[in-house]
């Protein structure tokens, strides 16, 4: 699988790719903010994107909402993974088009079981 991780920090990025790596995926493309994840979403093929909600240009909600608006990106599981813990957060997330949320910090296992989720809703 490949995946295209979101976030606005590089350690967070690498972090989430080490553990993609553990659990058996290698193929992952990074980018720093919603606008730079729709410019790599233009130039890579993706199966799954993993973005976090806090970030500058554009938030993790309006980069999903995007990619929900795009006729070639609507169908991709996405999963956010932040500190927003609160349901409001987690309810408008859904409703932009998540297939699941992770509440940092996380665990491989927690990764791996909403991945696994996501890719069967």
């Amino acid at each position: 699988m490949r995946f295209l991780i979101v976030d606005d920090s590089s350690t967070m990025r690498r972090i989430i790719i080490n553990t993609l790596n553990k659990l058996g995926h290698k193929d992952c493309y990074e980018a720093a903010n919603g606008r730079e994840g729709l410019e790599r979403l233009a130039a890579a093929t993706v199966d799954m994107i993993i973005t976090d909600w806090n970030m500058p240009e554009m938030t993790g909600v309006e980069f999903i909402r995007a990619v929900r608006a795009s006729e070639s990106t609507r169908g991709l599981p996405v999963l956010m993974v932040t500190t927003n813990a609160a349901q409001d957060d987690i309810v408008e997330a859904m409703r932009a088009g998540v297939n699941n949320y992770v509440v940092k910090p996380f665990t491989p296992d927690t990764i791996r079981e909403k991945i696994e989720s996501a890719l069967e809703g």
